[in-house]
């Protein structure tokens, strides 16, 4: 995550780094490796059905025979095997999330005007049918994925939300990640992972319908799976390796700065992590304490990686150059520590969502407890996309009504572009009711 060669040539305002990235290659990169063996894979699904979902799920999963959903009373029960705060954050981290996608749901309205007299239009919001999420449990269970696909998805009225999930070593489901899928309202779950549940729900061989929309992080190879399959099924957004960026100046705590920085360099040892500050002094306080903090983190191969080989630290001259640099960089979490921090978020364009002050961080969305969603654009897609919410699920459907006395104006002025474009028969279908209208007084006499 570094600045791009265009925007360093057009910044007016100066900076300079205080470290830079070890690896020059973008952290979110498609493997051709990896996009070959998830065509392979999906082609030969596509083919074979369920048998090659089994075949995978035993290769890939450790599956070893049985059936891969889990019933009714297990998903239920998943509660019972969690130590009792667990399950309180679980349901805390649920209820917010909701809260949060019921109030957006709440300003999509369906509406109706009248543009002109006997010209009608309207909008309604109706949900997808069918969603399929997919709840990582790997290395790192991300319990809250659940909150965030599931409990959105149904949030937005979506009938049928299916989920599915990768077994534990024991050949299980992960109990914390389904009881956060139970808690947000999902019908059915799978123990299936990978490039093969995606497939399973894409293609409609779980015993359900195909599912209209993918969504939910993983690897490389979910990834990949999502990004072939859109077209047989919506996706939310392709999601690379997590980032965080923040911005801070002279008041800002550099321990802090430099917890909140590895707390998302722990996501992976490519999870890129930039501090763009107005303080020369704090960028190196930072510096400082990251490495002291690395020095007893039990997860340090993991975020020490990421740091070293993706992690920067950027002084810039003002405040307005430090916006232009993050807008450039368009992180998908992006803090602000500094003391304006409306300023900085009036002026800020670019990020997937924004954490304002020093008691704001990343992890209070990552685990569904700020409500708002952790699904968020990332390599800069923060520049043209959003996040996933509510929205995503809805489809604002438009129709029209047109009556008798708005015809002459609309049906001359299509007949005049249609005929100019060559199109005769778009030209008919305006013309001939033109002829009815025209028609229809003498009708009323000659009866």
């Amino acid at each position: 995550m570094l600045f791009t060669p265009n925007l360093l040539n057009r910044l007016s305002g100066s900076y300079r780094h205080l470290k830079v990235p070890a690896v020059s290659a973008p952290a979110a990169q498609r493997d051709p490796a990896v996009v070959e063996t998830v065509s392979r894979m999906l082609l030969d699904i596509e083919r074979r059905g369920m048998d090659a979902v089994l075949d995978y799920a035993k290769k890939l999963d450790g599956w070893a025979g049985g059936d891969i959903e889990l019933g009714g009373s297990r998903i239920a029960s998943s509660g019972d095997r969690l130590a009792p705060d667990l399950r309180e954050a679980i349901e805390l981290g649920a209820a917010r999330t909701r809260a949060f996608a019921l109030e957006q749901r709440s300003h999509l309205q369906d509406f109706e005007v009248e543009l002109i007299p006997g010209l009608v239009t309207g909008a309604r919001y109706v949900p997808v049918s069918r969603v399929g999420a997919y709840l990582p449990a790997g290395r790192f269970p991300l319990t809250a994925s659940a909150f965030m696909t599931v409990g959105v998805a149904k949030a937005a009225g979506v009938p049928t939300v299916i989920a599915c999930s990768p077994p534990q070593p024991s050949g299980g489901a992960n109990d914390a990640v389904t009881y956060a899928a139970h808690v947000s309202g999902v019908d059915r779950v799978f123990v299936v992972g990978g490039v093969q549940a995606l497939a399973a729900m894409a293609f409609g061989l779980l015993g359900e319908l195909p599912v209209d929309m993918l969504v939910g992080a993983g690897n490389a190879y979910v990834a990949e799976a999502k990004r072939q399959l859109f077209g047989v099924a919506a996706i939310d957004l392709l999601a690379g390796p997590s980032e965080v960026a923040v911005i801070a100046d002279e008041s800002a705590d550099p321990e802090l700065v430099a917890a909140d920085l590895l707390g998302q360099a722990e996501h992976g040892p490519n999870s890129p992590a930039a501090l763009v500050t107005t303080s020369e002094a704090l960028g190196r306080d930072v510096l400082v304490a990251v490495e002291e903090q690395l020095s007893t983190l039990p997860t340090a191969s993991i975020a020490g990686a990421a740091w070293r080989d993706f992690g920067s630290v950027t002084v810039a001259a003002d405040r307005a150059t430090a916006v232009a640099l993050m807008d450039d960089l368009a992180p998908e979490h992006l803090e602000v520590q500094t003391t304006d921090d409306d300023w900085y978020h009036q002026e800020l364009r670019n990020y997937g969502s924004i954490f304002l002050g020093r008691w704001s961080t990343v992890a209070y969305s990552d685990k569904g407890m700020a409500g708002t969603n952790h699904v968020l654009p990332t390599a800069g897609g923060a520049k043209h996309s959003a996040g996933l919410s509510v929205s995503r699920f809805l489809k604002p459907l438009t129709y029209q009504r047109i009556a008798e006395d708005a015809t002459p104006q609309l049906a001359h002025a299509v007949q005049v572009i249609s005929d100019s474009e060559g199109m005769a028969a778009h030209s008919a279908t305006a013309t001939m009711r033109l002829d009815r209208l025209s028609a229809a007084p003498l009708a009323g006499i000659a009866s």
